[in-house]
């Protein structure tokens, strides 16, 4: 909850933020960046195979 303290609102990052934290954005960009070169290679190795 949060408090005031010298005139100011004192708060938590988690209360700053607004909501829950949730997922991590670095597990986001290297689950995404790891299917894009999954599929870049498969797409290397059905089609310019050869």
């Amino acid at each position: 909850m949060a408090t005031k303290q010298d005139g100011q609102i004192v708060e938590t990052a988690t209360e700053a933020r607004g909501a829950e934290p949730g997922p991590s954005v670095f597990a986001l960009l290297a689950v995404s960046t790891g299917l894009a070169v999954l599929v870049l290679g498969l797409v290397w190795f059905l089609f310019l195979q050869g």
